[in-house]
């Protein structure tokens, strides 16, 4: 049966509500009380009625129905205050108002469909999130799980460069044994992730997998372990921290995937993923080769907004290692691909990051830069990147406390980040500026650790041995950042690095030349 209203379709056959050509999801207890209330629309339900229904008359709050009630009118562009739809009579129940029109599915002696072909795979990465598995007696622990499911998927569908299936489609695997491949054949997918929980006294352990669904490869796996007091705050720490690894996660394997593409298949996208590749080995070359990748990219796809950001960021290295040929016509060149970033990724909050990036390193429009990565997180607060830059664009403004925040969340987020170096760096940057050089000088060579050639890092650490007054390795330092820029001298430490606050380009300037940095 299909339930025809306003621009929806309920189609209780397939478990699905579309607003004209899209799926809406909702989470299974918000589509069963859209169906009962409608399958009743031609009286008033009692709260009683609604519990039995729904909840197979277990005992529940008022603010779980309340909340279900709420989620229902969402789905459907109704409110509470409204009630265009669903109406809630003070001291008798609920009812669905609005006209519906009824489409009965075709019958059995009706001329039967010849069977449809699988779907193909789409040209971007693709996921779907599968029910996850209640090992425990307890029922109720089904609807955390569910819970779970819906607020990873939906977390999930925030990274405009991943497709992700709608919550709808996975449920039709629930209760089922499934093969993963033949998932990702049926929902047309490159990967699932799929996961359980389990109830052991007061306590719950979730855990989750990755699973490359052409491959059956395990990519990644974790569990999670809380008690049941804390279980909605146990809740929000699972889906953060499992969107926040696997996310940069995918796209290594869609890089990995692209690099093994014929060249002649290539679309803007493969083209933008190939650049990534290129643009993380820190050479003068490969940046060169990343900047005709991304400018291919956005010749392909003039809309695509990640291109302009990471075209933007090329010309971020070639600034800060003094790579430019003709610096006034690059860093306008520079500003122009951060501003398109920025204003094409509305809806992608990776894209409008990186283009706030530049924007802040190049332009030194900081406050524009702060408004538009913030316009990011509050889009995906699940994005480890944003964090992470928004933490270089915090410390650019003179902001260090606020620094320090934004890194520790991206840290958090996602723990084994390839661009973890970036992220000690940042914390490096911030206690420096705040005078605190130990700490700054143990990030520092932690960031060190992974990437020996970021030079603002072992500048960091050149500068911080020296205000501690352990010249030697601050000498050993500088030896170690001409080696890779010879060029660097004190007057133009604004090419390395921006500075808002003229006293911390002098404590920073003071540092290195203590150093041995020639003015």
């Amino acid at each position: 049966m299909r339930y025809l209203f306003e621009q929806y379709a309920l189609d209780t056959g397939r478990r699905e509500l579309h607003r004209g050509t899209d799926m809406v999801a909702v989470a299974p207890q918000v589509f069963d009380l859209l169906d009962f209330l409608i399958r009743n629309r031609e009286r008033v339900v009692s709260k009683d009625n609604v519990i039995d229904a729904i909840w197979n008359g277990r005992s529940v709050s008022d603010a779980a129905l309340t909340t279900r009630l709420n989620a229902a009118r969402s789905a459907i562009g109704d409110s509470g205050d409204e009630q265009r739809l669903i109406k809630t009579l003070p001291r008798r129940g609920f009812r669905f108002v609005g006209a519906v029109r009824e489409e009965h599915a075709a019958t059995a002696d009706a001329p039967a469909e010849p069977p449809q072909a699988l779907p193909k795979l789409p040209d971007k990465p693709s996921i779907a999130v599968l029910p996850f598995q209640n090992l425990s007696a307890d029922p109720e622990q089904e609807y955390f799980a569910d819970g779970i499911v819906e607020d990873i998927t939906m977390a999930l569908s925030r990274f405009r460069w991943l497709l992700v299936i709608a919550r709808n489609s996975s449920f039709t695997y629930k209760g089922r044994s499934v093969d993963v491949k033949q998932v990702g054949r049926e929902l047309a997918v490159r990967y699932v992730l799929e996961g359980s929980v389990r109830k052991a006294g007061n306590r719950i352990r979730i855990a989750g997998q990755l699973i490359d669904a052409e491959t059956g490869a395990h990519l990644w796996a974790d569990r999670f372990d809380g008690a049941l007091e804390d279980v909605f705050d146990l809740q929000d720490r699972v889906t953060s921290t499992v969107v926040g690894a696997i996310a940069p996660m995918l796209q290594r394997e869609e890089i990995k995937r692209a690099r093994r593409k014929p060249t002649e298949n290539l679309d803007a996208y493969d083209y933008y993923l190939r650049g990534l590749a290129r643009v993380r080995r820190w050479t003068r070359e490969t940046n060169n080769e990343a900047l005709l990748l991304f400018r291919k990219a956005i010749e392909l796809d003039p809309g695509l907004a990640c291109a302009y950001g990471m075209a933007g960021w090329c010309y971020i290295q070639r600034k800060a290692r003094r790579w430019m040929i003709d610096p006034v016509e690059e860093s306008a060149e520079a500003t122009r691909l951060g501003r398109k970033a920025v204003h094409l990724g509305a809806d992608d909050p990776a894209a409008m990051c990186m283009g706030a990036y530049v924007l802040a390193f190049i332009a030194h429009e900081f406050d524009d830069a702060i408004a538009f990565v913030d316009r990011g997180l509050a889009i995906n607060p699940n994005l480890a990147q944003a964090w992470n830059l928004g933490a270089w664009v915090r410390a650019f403004a003179g902001e260090p406390d606020l620094a320090l925040d934004y890194a520790a969340r991206a840290m958090r987020l996602s723990p084994l980040d390839p661009a973890m170096h970036t992220m000690h760096a940042a914390v490096s940057y911030a206690h420096f500026l705040s005078g605190r050089y130990d700490m700054a000088l143990s990030s520092a060579e932690k960031a060190l650790r992974d990437n020996p050639d970021f030079l603002l890092a072992i500048c960091m650490f050149a500068a911080s041995n020296a205000l501690t007054g352990r010249l030697e390795p601050a000498r050993q330092g500088i030896a170690r950042a001409r080696e890779r820029n010879p060029d660097l001298r004190i007057s133009n430490l604004g090419d390395l690095t921006p500075f808002r606050r003229a006293e911390h380009l002098a404590l920073f300037a003071k540092g290195l030349r203590e150093a041995g940095l020639p003015d």
